[in-house]
């Protein structure tokens, strides 16, 4: 009865038409970034790590390399403030959580490829 009206309450604000992307792919997140009085759009390239939740509170980690330094961002996969979500590479994995790649450095944090139709084509 409560989860019922709850996702009543929550379909209003699910966003409809969500690009279709996997746990090890490499995603451009395309994210509005508020500055004082203006807005900007900021491209966040990185692979995805983890997923996580349902619904209105769905979230997923996208993990990249900077500066020999990594970074994480946690975005919520319904916030108006993610604007685009991009499948860039398909990546082949046997896990759901990909946290094993935060020891990982250089070219041991790719990934095999995996041939697939919902990355973007260049």
């Amino acid at each position: 009865m409560k989860t019922e009206i709850l996702d009543a309450v929550e379909s209003k604000n699910l966003k409809e038409n969500m690009p279709h992307f996997e746990i090890g792919d490499v995603v451009d997140v395309h994210c509005r970034i508020q500055e004082g009085d203006k807005t900007r759009t900021q491209i966040f390239n990185g692979t995805v790590i983890a997923r996580s939740g349902r619904g209105i509170n769905e979230t997923f980690t996208v993990r990249r390399i900077v500066g020999q330094e990594g970074v994480e961002r946690i975005f919520p996969l319904h916030s108006p403030n993610v604007l685009d979500i991009k499948a860039v590479r398909s990546g082949r994995t046997r896990r759901a959580k990909l946290y094993y790649l935060r020891e990982r450095t250089g070219k041991s944090v790719r990934l095999a490829q995996r041939h697939s139709d919902h990355t973007v084509k260049n």
